[in-house]
């Protein structure tokens, strides 16, 4: 009997929990699993809470105000107890039906993740043209090889999350954090449904969010382990380009004994100079912060699947 955990941030979805708790758990019931629902009202402002109190089998985990999807993810996470964890919307466009083909997937190509593609998407224009350019964009600095890391349906090993926090709007780029880490991503088409109730929670807020969280992504992917090939190798660029100014600077002085007073050659060499030295000297400390949080803390800049002994 397989273990799941269903995972739901939900917020303002009153007209929505009811009839989605009645599908997973049809669809629970149907492959006899054994499961659990958690809902997670981040700060909703409706009767959502009160609907998902009449509900059962169900967990309520409620926030004390609205304090994101990311955030709802992780706590519900946290809680979940089950072997695997299921990740989906509230507002009912992601399928349940498909929850048995995600596992299916998984457990066929011994993967870690199976990620939902809504290659069929019901959604407006607008909010399909940001998506398809962030993913575009999303490929280009991360390489996670998903064509749609902003569906929430996922299905996950609980393993995943041992040494994973999420913050910010993370949720979108959780396969590729961890891929980072060495777990197999994998990707399948899904359902995907038109909205019927509730309003959409999609603005551009979201999105500018979203956008400066995959540049932390980006970074932490290339120069988690290693600040110092960054910052240090920047710095090293600006000293040279300070050196060729002091160069230039001394050679004007005395070969020409040109006034530098009305020139920028001194001032661009101290910029450069100081500024090189200051990235440099950041990328050490960098390097030693990192250092010091993989030996204080559960995490680790590798991650084992398996060990064997013969």
């Amino acid at each position: 009997m397989k273990k799941i955990s269903v995972i739901i941030p939900v917020y303002n979805e009153e007209e929505n929990v009811g009839d989605l708790h009645a599908e997973i758990t049809g669809t629970c019931i149907k492959n006899q699993y054994e499961y659990e629902i958690i809902f997670i009202d981040d700060g909703s402002t409706d009767k959502t809470t009160e609907q998902i109190k009449r509900l059962s089998p169900v967990t309520l985990i409620r926030f004390r105000k609205n304090f994101g999807q990311t955030a709802a993810l992780d706590a519900g996470i946290k809680h979940a107890k089950n072997d695997y964890i299921i990740t989906m919307d509230g507002d009912r466009q992601n399928d349940p039906n498909d929850i048995p083909k995600l596992i299916s997937y998984l457990e066929e190509n011994d993967l870690d993740v199976v990620s939902g593609w809504r290659k069929k998407r019901k959604d407006g224009f607008l909010k399909k043209f940001v998506s398809r350019g962030a993913n575009i964009l999303r490929s280009i600095l991360i390489h996670d090889g998903i064509k749609d890391s902003g569906c929430s349906l996922k299905v996950y090993k609980r393993e995943c999350f041992q040494q994973v926090s999420l913050f910010g709007e993370m949720h979108r780029f959780i396969p590729a954090i961890l891929k980072i880490k060495g777990f197999e991503i994998g990707e399948m088409e899904v359902n995907h449904r038109p909205r019927t109730k509730g309003k959409t929670k999609y603005n551009w807020h979201r999105t500018f969010k979203g956008f400066i969280d995959m540049i932390s992504v980006w970074f932490w992917n290339k120069f988690a382990v290693r600040p110092l090939h960054l910052l240090g190798g920047i710095g090293l660029f600006f000293l040279l380009i300070g050196s060729i100014f002091a160069v230039t600077t001394v050679y004007t002085f005395f070969d020409k004994s040109q006034d530098l007073s009305d020139t920028l050659l001194p001032i661009m060499t101290i910029f450069f100079i100081i500024t090189g030295i200051l990235l440099f000297v950041l990328g050490l400390i960098s390097d030693i912060l990192v250092k010091s949080y993989y030996e204080t803390t559960r995490d680790s800049s590798y991650n084992i699947k398996e060990i064997i002994e013969k």
